[in-house]
């Protein structure tokens, strides 16, 4: 009996290194492998972070904003997901898109990129710019002059008027216009089924489907989601960390994106 116990005792020390070398790392592993899948799978189906790099979006949008985006507003595609990886055709669970929401979709001339512009075409819609004018459908679009503004970009101070347009559908949205380019004067784009075409708020300062080579109209597959809110927002580089402190933008942490 003695021995018997002393054996029993003996093996149970032996094994006690082994257990306390692999368990601990196989728990890790796997906490990360699903701490992983989760952020996958919230990162596809539900919300999804983005950065603003450019000013094209002025004045709701600014570089150095951080955004969140609704992945399921407008259903699921194959860019809803990482690389843009192919399980199925088209949409699914898919809804449609209101005229004036700002949207993050897939640029069509190369998919790799996101894009963040505002809706403005429908499917059937006709769409065209006179003297920096909208008109949708043959109709004006009505902008009411509201003030100038100044902005720093690139060590440039740059100055805008400000407008508030009213969209069909009475939406009101800030937009920027500086001086009259080519953009400000086009012809008819007569929007696709199945497509949608966005501008830019900063009108001057945007490429977006007026530029049918680059952008165009966009494929509602390309469509990732609806920008939501601004979940922080610095215009200094994340690498520059003493100036990172000072520039934090806190009163535009938690706004809403104007829909």
């Amino acid at each position: 009996m003695l021995k018997f116990f002393k054996k029993k005792s003996t093996d149970a020390i032996a094994q006690t290194p082994e257990l306390e070398t692999i368990k601990p790392k196989e728990s890790t592993f796997k906490t990360f492998l699903w701490a992983l899948f989760f952020a996958i799978i919230i990162r596809s189906l539900a919300y999804e972070p983005f950065h603003i790099p450019s000013s094209s979006m002025y004045p709701n949008l600014l570089i150095g904003d951080y955004i969140f985006v609704n992945k399921f507003s407008y259903g699921y595609s194959r860019y809803s997901f990482p690389f843009g990886i192919k399980f199925f055709e088209g949409r699914i669970f898919k809804s449609t898109p209101k005229r004036g929401e700002v949207i993050v979709f897939r640029l069509p001339s190369d998919p790799s990129i996101n894009y963040v512009k505002r809706l403005i075409g429908l499917p059937g819609d006709k769409i065209q710019m006179i003297d920096g004018t909208l008109f949708i459908n043959d109709e004006e679009v009505i902008k009411k002059y509201i003030g100038s503004s100044t902005e720093s970009e690139n060590n440039k101070q740059i100055s805008y008027q400000k407008y508030l347009e009213t969209l069909p559908n009475k939406q009101e949205i800030l937009t920027y216009d500086r001086e009259l380019t080519p953009q400000d004067n086009t012809g008819i784009y007569e929007v696709p089924n199945g497509h949608y075409f966005f501008m830019g708020d900063n009108r001057d300062d945007s490429q977006d489907s007026r530029f049918l080579s680059f952008v165009g109209f966009v494929p509602e597959e390309n469509l990732v989601g609806r920008v939501t809110n601004i979940f922080f927002s610095n215009p200094s580089s994340i690498f520059n960390i003493l100036q990172w402190f000072k520039q934090i933008r806190f009163e535009r942490i938690g706004a809403k994106v104007n829909q």
